[in-house]
């Protein structure tokens, strides 16, 4: 009974402890859906216009708006359903910074240490992958609580989803300039083709690996680099390079079956001299087919994961 409280009268409820607002901003849930659509319509009406106008300035409008729309979806997505706990901004600095510091330190290492060659699709497999996952570190160096395998996926997509973003951008890029001018639709094609792609490749990847290094992260924040986070580093790699040589090993299949001889230099050159109309379709279906295979993989790869943190926190 509290003081000058008549006698008989119900006790006063106190209060108990409020939760503490949250320190980041809440986002809707579904707005994943709404920033695909919007985005798409944005960047068809960009390109429409860009089409019927010949108007160039609206090149890095349609190149920014066709590299980031995929990946920023799929980071959204992420984060609704599998990392609300971690934050806005934390994913935001993983796909912006981790993004942008694997894309330099990819960039950077590969035009020191590679030289074209049948082996450059291994180093270009290796460095990039090492490159990803150093700007995990870097981005998490102060956040020394989060770890744990969920946190690995959904932050080691966030990065890799970056990389792909404005990898994309600098291959778009690429593709539109000619030495007779702006190719638009060879920057569309880039676009829709690698926009398709994005989630199946370097989010993927870098989400298997930082899931796997932060399953083994101490909760002083010092990371364990033990044999399944080396073999795994080294598995990402490895999808990495069958993703990148894809093109040539598909030349080399179809120069075998089609019975023009086994000569090495096509894989490295990237094209057959005079194909026929077999030899392009065969191309065809297992440059396409071996992308699938390897995509197939590595969602197996992550749904194992995935089931695995289910089953730890399911056990009493």
């Amino acid at each position: 009974m509290t003081q000058n409280q008549p006698p008989g009268a119900p006790r006063a409820r106190i209060p108990g402890p409020q939760q503490p607002p949250p320190s980041y901003p809440r986002v809707r849930v579904g707005l994943w859906r709404r920033c695909f659509g919007i985005g798409l319509a944005l960047w068809v009406l960009t390109a429409m216009i860009t089409y019927a106008t010949k108007n160039t300035t609206l090149l890095p409008t349609l190149i920014m708006l066709g590299s980031f729309l995929v990946p920023v979806t799929f980071a959204l997505w992420a984060y609704e359903r599998h990392g609300r706990d971690l934050g806005v901004h934390l994913i935001l600095g993983c796909f912006l910074t981790g993004g942008a510091l694997g894309v330099l330190g990819a960039s950077a290492t590969k035009g020191h240490l590679l030289h074209p060659s049948l082996g450059m699709y291994v180093g270009v497999g290796l460095i990039g992958e090492a490159a990803k996952l150093a700007a995990l570190v870097f981005v998490l160096r102060r956040h020394t609580r989060v770890r744990g395998l969920r946190a690995g996926l959904v932050l080691g997509a966030s990065v890799g989803l970056g990389f792909a973003a404005l990898e994309s951008a600098g291959y778009a890029f690429n593709a539109a300039v000619s030495l007779h001018g702006v190719d638009l639709r060879a920057l569309l094609e880039t676009e829709i083709l690698r926009g398709v792609l994005a989630a199946f490749g370097h989010g993927l990847w870098t989400a298997i690996a930082g899931a796997v290094l932060l399953s083994y992260r101490h909760p002083n924040g010092r990371y364990e680099l033990v044999s399944p986070v080396l073999g795994t580093y080294l598995g990402v790699s490895l999808l990495h390079t069958l993703w990148d040589s894809t093109h040539g090993i598909a030349l080399w299949l179809v120069a075998r079956l089609s019975g023009t001889g086994l000569d090495r230099t096509l894989f490295g050159q990237g094209y057959m001299p005079r194909p026929s109309g077999e030899q392009e379709h065969l191309f065809t279906l297992f440059s396409v087919g071996g992308l699938i295979m390897v995509s197939l993989i590595g969602i197996a790869w992550m749904r194992s994961l995935a089931r695995r943190d289910s089953a730890w926190r399911n056990t009493p």
